[in-house]
């Protein structure tokens, strides 16, 4: 009888008996699945199909004689897993909407600067330079996918959520095999690009630590609200690729994702500080649309150390500044002035939430013609 024997660790990642000490089968997973990329999607891009986009838009009989990697994603992808509950999905969806200008802010200001405290992590930000090249543009990408994600009905077989989110997790994969066959990637020290633990990151950066930040700045929600929200992000993980073993279901989960992404996390690099310069550009220059702009440059700097901590905000390089103390201020008052509009305006959570869908897109239609942005996502980019 064979023994299976567990993969090596990679050699960068610290603290990996402390992962295993502190986590026990979980840890396991966690550094077992720095070598495991996405089977299904790698196995497309393995067989050089690129019939992806026709089938998500009209089925894999579209396709004639499709390869049988192809069909065996499409066949993951189109059988709904039992849990998956698309109601839920629809009300979270109205549930961050209705607070998009909080949501907005603390993506950038917490989800991902959280995320750049693992130079592992970052590496193939760091490799392709989407982000540090043009920051705007790469907001522009992620809030069109964010956006079909976020309507109601998205995650639907024919939704652009669904639709996207497939997308994403092909350009995962032709990353991942890019950067398998670069001599610059040091696989013995890193382990797989983009591999599973980090995919599970990716979704605690758009809800748990996002929902962390919202609460400080005054965006609050019921705990069946947030159930709804976790609920989201369980699909949109099960659609770009997250095993069932580390898809994040509850809190709890999100809490040991988030802590084992930390405790064997190597720090930031200079590329990771690099990113962080430039994601504070881009939202620089738009809040000088309602702040004075000399208040700006600080306002930006300070949220980070608010939201994720001094000792983070320090290996990144971000300077101090007294606007951390804001939200101590802000989040209270700002929680208050939605409950007592929601409570004295007729239907006023309602009227909220209406606008606030408005709001979104007309913003995001205004930053495409305004940063020269046509294309949706990354896939579409000349």
């Amino acid at each position: 009888m064979a023994v299976e024997v567990a993969p090596p660790i990679p050699t960068a990642l610290p603290n990996a008996a402390a992962a295993l000490a502190r986590y026990g089968e979980f840890g396991q997973l966690w550094l077992d699945g720095m070598w495991r990329g996405d089977p299904l999607a790698d196995a497309v891009v393995a067989d050089g199909a690129l019939q992806v986009r026709r089938v998500l838009a009209n089925g894999i009989d579209a396709v004639d004689d499709p390869p049988a990697a192809l069909v065996e994603l499409f066949a993951e992808l189109d059988a709904r897993p039992a849990w998956m509950d698309p109601d839920r999905c629809d009300r979270a969806a109205t549930h961050l909407v209705r607070q998009a200008r909080e949501y907005g802010l603390v993506l950038g200001a917490a989800s991902l600067v959280a995320g750049a405290q693992n130079s592992i992590a970052g590496m193939p930000l760091t490799f392709t330079g989407r982000y540090a090249g043009d920051a705007a543009m790469r907001s522009i990408e992620v809030g069109s996918w964010l956006t079909a994600v976020l309507t109601p009905g998205g995650l639907e077989r024919r939704g652009g959520g669904f639709e996207r989110t497939v997308r994403v997790r092909m350009i995962h994969a032709h990353i991942r095999s890019h950067l398998q066959r670069s001599p610059k990637w040091e696989m013995a020290a890193w382990g797989l690009p983009i591999p599973q633990p980090y995919m599970a990151f990716t979704l605690a950066e758009f809800c748990s630590i996002a929902l962390r930040a919202m609460h400080q700045v005054g965006a609050r929600f019921s705990d069946a609200e947030l159930e709804d929200i976790h609920h989201l992000w369980r699909c949109t993980g099960h659609l770009v690729g997250v095993e069932e073993a580390l898809l994040p279901v509850e809190a709890g989960d999100y809490e040991r994702v988030e802590a084992l992404y930390a405790l064997t996390s190597p720090g930031a690099d200079v590329g990771d500080r690099v990113f962080v310069r430039a994601l504070s550009d881009f939202p620089a220059v738009e809040l000088a649309r309602y702040l004075p702009a000399r208040w700006t440059p600080g306002f930006v700097r300070g949220l980070p150390g608010a939201f994720v901590g001094d000792a983070v905000a320090d290996d990144l390089a971000i300077p101090d500044s007294r606007w951390k103390h804001l939200p101590q201020v802000l989040g209270p008052l700002t929680a208050a002035g939605y409950r007592a509009h929601d409570s004295l305006v007729p239907g006023g959570r309602k009227r909220r939430t209406a606008r606030a869908f408005r709001n979104r897109d007309r913003e995001l239609a205004r930053l495409r013609t305004e940063y020269s942005v046509d294309h949706e996502m990354v896939d579409d980019a000349a």
